[in-house]
């Protein structure tokens, strides 16, 4: 008893605590990585103590793959200066990722899960009206980029469709609703703006959401927003000011980082250039187009993955994605209630959209979502296996 409640603490602080990664850091260099630490621990020592292997799933082969595609570029690029700094970072994400898909299945509710992201991105989002209200043009909170906070609360908006929404609590969601729209639109960010956008079409079309409760809430962020700008009228066109006067700016530094990765990728098809090679190797595919930026990042994760793993680290990653909509796809198909799939999908869908913009694989919610929607899935095929062996 004592080791599942552990589990289910840890696996539902790692993803409430993602993207609050900022403040933690601010505590200590390390603090973000202590809970991951602890569920990989006590999950290690939980399939010990059981004697059992997590059940297998097309997701451990494409995890496997994807392992070895970095294993075998790092050792090929390792005398490069991020090489070693960037495989470390990878590493924990396929970890965790087949950790949350295993406890997910079993020991931990998805709906606790999708809860516990939803708290942490609110959380964040606050951190983010907070500092705009502290003088900063744009929402950053708990990270420094406002276009990565922005990646964490359109990910996290999708999820509130699987809560519980009686009585009451469709007032608290309404208000957490408010709180990560108001949150996601003070970062400025156009990426998260589209992916919200579209993340908020799948699920009206996958009949998650009525078209109804969307107007309330957009009608709830608009009059919070009208308030908001009275009351800072000055800031907020300072903010407007600088956001459209880097806008431009913004658009071609991104054209020129995505020519650069596709010469790249041209370049070194097979293995790549090695994880984090796009910052080293930028200053020489871009010809020195960025004086004052050499080593940035692709702010496309589809076109950075592809620059530093190859073709088939990028064909690994298409996998990863196609193998979380497929079992959320079946899950639908086995279960009555239907929110829990379709929440995750419209997530994906958010974070894919998103990443086009943004160079985000070493953010938690593309590896958690996949994981959740694995789950899901076994969930709903263990349930269907329970009905027919009583039936």
């Amino acid at each position: 008893m004592w080791l599942t409640l552990l589990v289910r603490v840890f696996a539902c602080g790692t993803v409430a605590l993602a993207p609050l990664e900022g403040y933690l850091l601010q505590v200590h260099g390390q603090s973000a990585k202590i809970v991951p630490a602890l569920l990989i621990g006590v999950w290690l020592f939980s399939l010990y103590r059981h004697r059992r292997l997590p059940s297998p799933h097309p997701l451990h082969l494409v995890v496997a793959l994807l392992a070895v595609v970095l294993l075998a570029t790092s050792a090929v690029h390792e005398a490069e200066p991020f090489t070693l700094e960037y495989l470390v970072r990878w590493v924990p994400f396929l970890v965790i990722t087949v950790v949350l898909a295993d406890v997910a299945a079993r020991e931990v509710p998805v709906r606790a899960l999708l809860a516990a992201t939803v708290a942490g991105a609110v959380v964040a989002a606050a951190g983010g009206l907070i500092s705009v209200a502290g003088g900063s043009l744009r929402a950053t909170g708990p990270l420094e980029d406002p276009n990565d906070l922005a990646f964490f609360l359109v990910a996290a908006l999708p999820l509130l469709v699987a809560l519980p929404a009686k009585g009451k609590s469709r007032v608290v969601l309404l208000l957490l609703g408010t709180v990560l729209v108001a949150g996601a639109a003070a970062t400025f960010s156009r990426g998260g703006g589209i992916a919200l956008a579209c993340a908020l079409v799948w699920l009206i079309a996958r009949r998650g959401i009525p078209v109804r409760a969307v107007v309330v809430t957009a009608a709830v962020t608009g009059v919070a927003a009208l308030v908001f700008a009275s009351a800072a009228q000055a800031e907020l066109s300072r903010a407007l000011q600088e956001k459209s006067h880097i806008a431009g700016t913004n658009a071609d530094t991104r054209m020129l980082r995505w020519q650069a990765a596709s010469r790249m990728l041209a370049d070194n098809p097979v293995l790549g250039v090695g994880p984090g090679g796009f910052r080293q190797e930028y200053a020489a595919a871009g010809h020195n187009a960025e004086i004052d930026e050499q080593t940035p990042v692709a702010h496309n994760l589809f076109l950075e993955v592809a620059a530093e793993l190859g073709v088939p680290g990028f064909a690994l990653l298409v996998a990863f994605v196609a193998v979380g909509f497929v079992a959320s796809e079946r899950a639908l198909r086995r279960v009555a209630d239907r929110r829990e799939a379709v929440a995750v999908q419209a997530a994906l869908i958010a974070v894919l959209v998103a990443s086009i913009f943004l160079s985000e694989q070493y953010y938690l919610p593309l590896w958690s979502l996949v994981a959740l929607a694995v789950a899901i899935e076994r969930r709903s095929s263990s349930k269907e296996s329970r009905c027919a062996f009583s039936t």
